[in-house]
């Protein structure tokens, strides 16, 4: 999909920039393996991670001056020609506003379970299952992000992990992180055969997430806000946890209650002289 040229591209009917239109859709992501990266942050940090990068659009008085030369630079350096395009081509093919006036087309990143950091005495990850908003996609994936999380496991997820919508609210740390898409009993196999304790929340569980020890290796597995976690990962879980509600409100965001769970596994082990929290309940 690379230009030939540097001919500035004014037609918003223009062919590619109808191929890059229609990568919005997840039936077209799936069937090219493609995805869209928007934003000088986002890119960047594709590139950091090693994504290959099929085409870049971008709009010459958009684009930050220095950041936005560098990433060009970058991504010639992929033999890919960067295609400058007019306010009006690049309106059409921005799928937000604050796009630095960057558009890519990348190639989805092909990563298994085994991409996952090594598993070792205080592995992190995170499981996300059936998850149905791509923004609390990318929130969970900055949080895995700055909490230094081993990976993200999604599994039977309601929308696709290459939304425009996940790549963008996780600031591009989609890419930072080893984001995996597995089914629900090949994850916890794959658990299991590591010896990674899951620890599963729920809002009916009897043990407050601050009494479970998560300085081991841990997964900390959430469901949707709408159906929690299915059976077999309550059924393979180490130990059930629940986050104190004392209001009307009987659920948290579930980005908000993956963020809760981190930061007390990163509190849990910042010290270890750290008092041991109280016993784990198992399931």
């Amino acid at each position: 999909m690379s230009s030939p040229s540097n001919v500035l591209l004014t037609s918003t009917q223009n062919p590619r920039l109808k191929r890059v239109v229609r990568l919005r859709k997840r039936r077209e992501r799936d069937l090219r393996g493609e995805l869209l990266i928007e934003g000088a942050r986002e890119l960047a940090r594709a590139l950091q991670s090693g994504v290959a990068i099929r085409a870049l659009y971008f709009c010459p008085p958009l684009i930050p001056p220095a950041d936005g030369e560098q990433l060009l630079e970058q991504v010639r350096a992929q033999k890919v020609t960067p295609v400058p395009v007019s306010r009006a081509a690049f309106e059409r093919i921005a799928y937000r506003e604050g796009s630095d006036g960057l558009v890519a087309v990348a190639e989805q990143p092909a990563r298994s379970l085994d991409d996952l950091s090594p598993v070792g005495e205080h592995t992190l990850l995170v499981v996300i299952e059936g998850v149905e908003k791509p923004g609390n996609l990318g929130a969970i994936l900055r949080s895995a992000d700055a909490a230094g999380a081993g990976g993200v496991i999604v599994c039977d997820p309601a929308t696709d992990i290459y939304n425009p919508n996940v790549v963008r609210a996780s600031l591009g740390t989609l890419f930072s992180q080893v984001v995996v898409q597995r089914e629900t009993p090949a994850a916890i196999a794959w658990l299991r055969e590591r010896g990674v304790r899951i620890v599963a929340a729920m809002p009916a569980a009897d043990l407050v997430y601050t009494e479970a020890d998560l300085r081991p290796a841990t997964a900390l597995a959430m469901g949707s806000e709408k159906a929690g976690l299915s059976t077999a990962w309550l059924a393979a879980a180490h130990a059930r946890v629940r986050i104190p509600m004392h209001g009307q409100a009987d659920s948290l965001n579930l980005a908000m209650a993956t963020t809760i769970l981190l930061y007390e596994a990163v509190r849990q082990r910042a010290s270890k002289n750290e008092v041991s929290p109280g016993p784990s309940g198992a399931a």
